[in-house]
């Protein structure tokens, strides 16, 4: 039998003591919470950006969906990139461009700039986001200490998007719209700084770049993500739906084909070989999708049907908000005791709960009647739900394909979060006012959860169950 010779992040996960943890996890934590932020805190911001720049209603949607066409079309080939090139080096080069889009999108003066910069930003996120989630896996060792970095990972997410929305709002109200992503500047210059004093020097993994499989899964993933994107605007039988996600699909079939037959694949299929990291990407997928979603029609309930301000609909956010904090502190305690399965169901069942309340809500029915309760449902499920999911979509990969890992969790939940608003614009575009509208996408939200659900039931629980009957067993 031949020996093992361990990789770099094995012998870093292994001698995690000797290393700045605390820094370490701080840095990857700020740095996805940006990218996160960025994802929502535009909506408040939305109308104020329209009106100062004149900008068309299909202007206004690019200014959010360049964004996320571009960090979902990159994100498999910024994982991988990381592998090859070394994760610290990677990961700064991912700060410099955020940081640098990020004053871009401040400074811009017209459509044209504004968007550029957007789709500037998507780069930058599409390779911090996943080298971020693959620096925890490297750095801390398989056990308690991943688990409370995978939830912090996990919460960072859900809060993330959820404050972007009281941030940008009282930002917005408060001084301009701008200013929302011109405070990313100093921010990402600290974490730039730290990163080169505290990130280990990752040495690259030896081995040849899937040159098509790079250039396939970003094409394949572009066409798809714009086709669904153009769903959302328009609907799904206009050409410009069908015929990009038909090409999307049909070039991701051949990237499917290469990745069975290269050597050193982008993607290892053989990560879809776990049942449990499958459906994670299942329900994550519709999770993040419909949680996206809620925050997009719901900032629009709170301006549109109430008649609130940007700062009022950010701060409408606050009982999820801090329900949500409170409970994703005690996801690392609960996992050590009942396992992430059992969490993640209950999470996903709250927030299904709290989303089909919500479908009740009407205007002439108050805020504090008819809205805190259903949010505060959500917000526990998503405190509960968002580390177990995180933990599920990594979990049992080898070391050397903890970049290709966190791609897919990452893809899963961008995809998740364009193909969500775009669903579910469709199944309400028939409603003749906007409070209808938004009820009716509530409605299909709360079935897209349902399904998350089941994914989890069949998929992700069994799969848990097994493995810590296979643990008991050794010991």
């Amino acid at each position: 039998m031949e020996p093992t010779t361990n990789s770099p992040e094995q012998t870093l996960a292994g001698t995690a003591g000797g290393l700045h943890t605390g820094a370490i996890l701080a840095i990857v934590l700020v740095s996805y919470f940006m990218i996160v932020l960025d994802n929502s805190i535009i909506f408040t911001g939305l109308p104020q950006i329209q009106a100062s720049m004149n900008l068309s209603a299909g202007g206004l949607a690019w200014v959010q969906n360049a964004y996320t066409l571009v960090f979902g079309g990159l994100l498999l080939l910024g994982a991988r990139t990381g592998d090859l090139l070394g994760r610290q080096r990677v990961f700064i080069v991912g700060l410099v461009l955020f940081d640098l889009a990020s004053f871009l999108v401040g400074a811009a003066q017209n459509e044209a700039w504004l968007i550029g910069a957007r789709a500037f930003q998507g780069i930058g996120a599409a390779i911090v986001a996943p080298s971020s989630l693959a620096l925890i896996t490297a750095v801390f060792p398989q056990g308690p200490e991943r688990t409370r970095a995978v939830a912090a990972y996990g919460t960072t997410a859900g809060l993330g998007a959820s404050l972007g929305l009281v941030v940008g709002g009282a930002l917005a109200s408060a001084i301009s719209w701008r200013a929302g992503f011109f405070i990313n500047v100093p921010i990402a210059i600290a974490v730039i700084i730290a990163s080169v004093r505290y990130l280990p020097s990752f040495e690259s993994v030896r081995g040849r770049f899937d040159l098509l499989g790079a250039v396939t899964s970003t094409v394949g993933m572009g066409a798809l993500v714009y086709g669904i994107i153009n769903a959302g605007e328009n609907s799904w039988g206009a050409p410009l739906t069908v015929w990009p996600i038909v090409i999307g699909v049909v070039v991701l079939a051949v990237f499917v084909i290469n990745e069975w037959r290269a050597r050193q694949p982008i993607m290892p299929l053989r990560l879809f070989a776990s049942r449990e990291r499958s459906g994670a990407a299942v329900a994550r997928l519709l999770f993040a999708g419909t949680m996206i979603a809620f925050f997009f029609f719901t900032t629009q309930y709170f301006q549109g049907v109430y008649g609130w301000s940007p700062l009022q609909a950010g701060l409408g956010f606050l009982p999820m908000t801090i329900v949500q904090f409170g409970f994703s502190l005690l996801v690392s305690r609960l996992t050590r005791k009942v396992g992430s399965a059992p969490l993640l169901v209950v999470g996903l069942a709250f927030v299904t709960g709290g989303m089909a309340w919500i479908t009740q809500l009407t205007a002439e029915t108050s805020f504090l009647v008819g809205a805190v309760g259903p949010l505060i449902l959500i917000g526990i499920g998503q405190g509960l739900a968002f580390g177990p999911l995180t933990a599920a979509g990594i979990a049992g990969a080898r070391t050397e394909d903890a970049g290709a890992a966190s791609g897919l969790v990452n893809t899963a939940h961008q995809l998740g979060s364009t193909l969500g608003i775009a669903i579910l614009t469709t199944v309400a575009v028939g409603a003749t006012t906007l409070e209808q509208h938004i009820i009716d996408a509530y409605i299909g939200g709360t079935v897209m959860l349902a399904v998350a659900l089941l994914a989890t039931l069949v998929l992700i629980a069994p799969s848990e169950l097994a493995q810590r009957r296979r643990t008991a067993a050794r010991s």
